[in-house]
């Protein structure tokens, strides 16, 4: 059984080595003090106070990080599977239903549509909702209920993305509506989107080419 250690040899080991919290600033933030008025005690308390919060924070960021790159991670894993099932698709019709049931189940979107519209069908589409669908075109936000309507057929619809891409016959339309108005407000999902979009284009153009 080893020795109980003295305070006073604590505190005649601590003078003599005065730098030994410097590299210990952690277990500085844990000490505890008797209140004092003392200019001394005081800016003492008021050092470690500034420690812990310090520690809070870097933790409170550490946990930041920790969940971004768990949230990062799952879209990734999401995204891969996704586009391997729109690799390993047969034809357009099941590449449009493997698309509108994996953003619905995998990635939580209320709905979700993949049409493929004539030059006529987009220019009265455009006239009628004011929205212009050319080549790489993608929109986010919340637009107006009559718009939406208009492009989902839903009335819960309050934001949506949509992006443009171009066959050799026909422009296609991904269309994603959420229920919650915040969905889509700003461009942080338009790379996600955007990446998607590139592969479905390749996808359906490598059937027309087969044809």
């Amino acid at each position: 059984m080893s020795n109980k250690i003295d305070s006073k040899e604590v505190e005649l080991f601590l003078l003599d080595n005065l730098d030994f919290f410097e590299t210990r600033e952690s277990l500085v933030s844990e000490l505890k003090f008797k209140h004092s008025d003392s200019s001394a005690s005081s800016l003492l308390e008021r050092q470690i106070l500034k420690l812990r919060g310090e520690q809070k924070n870097l933790m409170d960021l550490l946990s930041s990080f920790i969940e971004t790159a768990s949230l990062n991670e799952d879209l990734f894993n999401k995204s891969k599977n996704l586009i391997l099932s729109i690799l390993d698709s047969s034809s357009r019709e099941e590449v449009v239903e493997t698309v509108q049931k994996d953003f619905k189940e995998s990635f939580n979107v209320n709905n979700c549509i993949l049409e493929f519209l004539n030059n006529e069908e987009i220019d009265a589409l455009e006239k009628t909702t004011e929205i212009s669908f050319h080549k790489g075109a993608i929109h986010c936000g919340s637009f107006s209920k009559q718009k939406m309507d208009l492009l989902f057929s839903d009335s819960k619809v309050e934001s949506m993305a949509i992006a443009v891409l171009i066959s050799e016959k026909e422009i296609g339309l991904l269309k994603l509506g959420s229920y919650d108005r915040t969905r889509y407000l700003g461009d942080e999902d338009t790379t996600f989107i955007e990446y998607i979009r590139d592969v479905l284009e390749k996808k359906i153009n490598s059937f027309e080419v087969d044809v």
